[in-house]
């Protein structure tokens, strides 16, 4: 039977990608270093993927195990994997890269002729290829030639809203009805995995950024701005014709960017905003915005989904104000490690060296509207 690894065991690996490996017909083994996880999938075998949306439905996903992947078992079901994904976040990638090219030596060393494909499934532009960087570090010469022949590495762009809803079991899980999964076509290796609703994608950099640029704009200004107005979930703060009107807008101006950047249909994209902030109003996902405002250095960084987007529209001298206001409100999120950030830089300091934005009139802007919202 096809062999597959989810590394990650959270919400968005069972709620999205290892059902999806499922329904492909893998049996998919989750590897997760929090052990009562892992303890429940083994135990029971299987689990529910609740899709609660306009129409409610439930998907049982069986055929399931689970692994430390901390442990020496780790090594061993890269051994004999064919698909290997994972959603562990940017900063674990380095760690379950250890394992990954234990495994790989191991491949290689036995001289396993089978192929095997790596998607690094994370809310990130290019996150496979930092994976493979730090996989390839580790790789003995002969086992990167190995990798070279054998090991695809592909990236991809992943966009599914799955909240931290609490269920009865604890290993089932709340998604929504929408989701989608582009993976580069020409990075995989061998017969191109047979997975239905992972879409094969040619321009990858326009759908990761499509996706980055727009929904997870999109989102983490409602939960900024929601935070700030006190608002407890993305729906009530989409709710609020302000928010709403600030996040539109800025989803926009962020959208007129990538149209120009590459070439996309504007009537189309334009549709696309409507529908992301459709998805927003889901009452059902009960989605925290603390929850999507958390870590707001990653999210203010030069290449996330506040910056980048900014200076791409500004670049082509497209109007940025309501993404400015974003910017705003994300400096006052109540986070430790921003906050005194913003205390040793100062908020023009902190811009320029976080999130490399250097046009001081753009500067003036977020200062002022930052102001507003003292």
């Amino acid at each position: 039977m096809k062999k597959a690894i989810q590394i990650g065991a959270g919400n968005i690996g069972r709620g999205f990608i290892g059902g999806l490996l499922h329904d492909a017909g893998y049996h998919v083994v989750y590897a997760d270093v929090n052990a009562a996880v892992i303890d429940q999938i083994n135990k029971d075998g299987k689990y529910t993927i609740k899709v609660m949306d306009v129409d409610i439905s439930e998907q049982v996903i069986d055929n399931i195990s689970g692994i430390s992947s901390a442990g020496p078992e780790m090594v061993d079901a890269v051994v004999d994997a064919e698909f290997i994904t994972t959603a562990v976040g940017l900063r674990i990638l380095p760690i379950v890269a250890k394992p990954i090219a234990a495994g790989i030596e191991k491949r290689a060393a036995a001289g396993k002729n089978e192929y095997l494909n790596i998607v690094a499934c994370e809310n990130a532009i290019r996150g496979t290829s930092q994976l493979k960087a730090a996989v390839y570090d580790i790789l003995s010469d002969e086992a990167k030639a190995y990798a070279d022949e054998y090991v695809g590495f592909a990236d991809c762009s992943v966009d599914r809203i799955v909240p931290p809803v609490k269920c009865e079991n604890p290993i089932d899980v709340v998604v929504e009805a929408y989701y989608e999964w582009n993976v580069e076509e020409a990075a995989l290796k061998g017969p191109i995995p047979a997975i239905p609703g992972m879409n094969l994608a040619g321009n990858l950099e326009a759908y990761i950024e499509r996706k980055l640029f727009t929904l997870n704009t999109g989102h983490c200004i409602t939960a900024y701005l929601g935070t700030h107005k006190g608002l407890p979930t993305i729906d009530k703060a989409i709710a609020d014709p302000e928010i709403f009107e600030i996040v539109k807008a800025a989803m926009t101006e962020s959208g007129m960017g990538l149209v120009q950047k590459h070439g996309l249909d504007k009537d189309a994209h334009l549709k696309y905003i409507d529908k992301i902030i459709k998805r927003f109003n889901n009452p059902y996902l009960e989605d925290d915005v603390m929850r999507v405002g958390r870590d707001p250095l990653r999210k203010l960084s030069e290449t996330d989904r506040l910056s980048a987007p900014t200076r791409t529209a500004a670049g082509f001298g497209l109007p940025v104000d309501h993404l400015l206001v974003g910017i705003a409100a994300a400096l006052r999120y109540d986070d430790a490690d921003l906050q005194a950030k913003i205390a040793e830089l100062g908020i023009r300091g902190f811009l320029k060296e976080h999130s490399k934005i250097t046009d001081e009139a753009i500067l003036d802007k977020i200062e002022e509207n930052y102001a507003k919202l003292a």
